[in-house]
């Protein structure tokens, strides 16, 4: 058995008046992310983390934003998408470890549906899904609620 492990991080501005998406849930928030999809911080970090692990380069080279068939997409169908890649050159998932930093709003609440969530794209156990939350301390971009950035990590094997 050969064990691989990938890193991501990823990051979006935050703007009033759109929805924020995180984890693959919708989060009742007077902000959301500004991006080519839905904007979604986490799955993009966990989707660079997997395709990092198995040396395939990032999301974008995937699922350009300059490509209009990724317009306004759900980020959960990306990741499902980078899970099957994955399985595709045969690697298997043995576990996501994540991060988000964001001020507001506290996510705590929402972190089991986002393990579920995303356990569910990748066909697997919610104990393999770890998603972990912090502020900054009302410091750089994310304490200004300016943005709000997520890092994952990966541990794949064949």
């Amino acid at each position: 058995m050969s064990f691989r492990i990938g890193f991501g991080y990823d990051v979006h501005r935050l703007e009033e008046g759109i929805p924020f998406w995180l984890g693959g849930i919708e989060i009742a928030h007077y902000k959301g992310s500004v991006g080519h999809s839905d904007a979604d911080v986490l799955l993009h970090a966990i989707c660079d983390a997997m395709l990092g692990a198995a040396a395939l380069g990032d999301i974008g080279s995937h699922f350009p934003d300059t490509d209009p068939a990724y317009k306004g997409i759900a980020s959960s169908i990306l990741l499902k998408k980078c899970g099957e890649l994955l399985s595709s050159r045969g690697y298997e998932i043995g576990n996501i470890d994540s991060t988000v930093c964001l001020q507001t709003p506290k996510i705590s609440p929402y972190i089991p549906g986002m393990q579920k969530q995303i356990a569910k794209q990748l066909g697997l156990r919610e104990d393999q899904v770890s998603v972990k939350a912090t502020t900054e301390e009302k410091l750089g971009f994310t304490g200004r609620e300016e943005g709000v950035s997520a890092y994952a990590v990966v541990l794949i094997s064949t």
